[in-house]
């Protein structure tokens, strides 16, 4: 029976390992999503790995000549328990693919719904209960804000689920 297992792959080659695993005749998915790149006061849109780092191949685990997958350039290992890959639970890769659009990138809700100049209000943490100007967000889940400190104004970044519109 095939299943989805996962590749975990050098840093940075996540692309060399699908590309030679799929001349191996292996079914490879490598999600891809955009990411805003910042560079020389540029800002591109890049496709990255969904999650840096891992792929998935289908596999039937007793025909198919899995262990090659470890000597393929760009892998490391096979993700498994003990002496056996372990498969992906049923419905999870699938899941994944029907959130690609047209362009086979992979998108999902922005994680800080605020937009730059929004007024928010800090939940938690050492400045609880104030009240600041949104900024940006990235893709860490952080979120950059302005705050009136002390006279004058200062930028702070806090975790994405400290802070909420503000009512």
């Amino acid at each position: 029976m095939r299943r989805w297992y996962v590749v975990y792959t050098r840093a940075g080659m996540e692309r060399m390992a699908h590309g030679q695993l799929e001349s191996q005749g292996y079914t490879v998915y490598l999600p891809q999503r955009l990411k805003e790149r910042r560079h020389a006061r540029r800002i591109d849109n890049i496709k990255v790995a969904l999650f840096p780092r891992y792929l998935f191949v289908a596999l039937d685990i007793e025909k198919d000549r899995w262990h090659s997958i470890h000597g393929t350039h760009g892998v490391s290992y096979l993700v498994a328990m003990g002496e056996r890959p372990s498969a992906v639970p049923v419905g999870i890769v699938e899941s994944i693919r029907k959130r690609e659009n047209e362009e086979g990138l992979v998108e999902f809700e922005e994680l800080v719904p605020h937009e730059n100049g929004d007024v928010v209000e800090i939940t938690s943490g050492p400045f609880s209960d104030q009240t600041g100007i949104f900024r940006c967000g990235d893709d860490k889940q952080r979120v950059t804000l302005l705050l009136n400190l002390l006279g004058r104004e200062m930028e702070i970044q806090l975790p994405a689920n400290t802070v909420r519109a503000y009512a």
